[in-house]
């Protein structure tokens, strides 16, 4: 999914500050997994894990 609808998400949460954390914490888990795992990312984490986060909603 290719720039997920941030007012979508916004809705579903409680406040805009759950899914900026949410966001954060699951980006920091890819870039760490990422590197225990001696990949390199060419997409940022933050994308990456917005991304993810949209797909899970959508099937929802």
């Amino acid at each position: 999914m290719l720039n997920p609808s941030i007012g979508k998400l916004i809705n579903i949460y409680e406040s805009r500050y759950q899914l900026v954390i949410d966001v954060a914490k699951y980006a920091r888990y890819i870039s760490e997994k990422a590197e225990q795992e001696g990949r390199i990312l060419v997409e940022k984490p933050v994308d990456m894990a917005l991304n993810e986060i949209a797909k899970i909603y959508s099937n929802n």
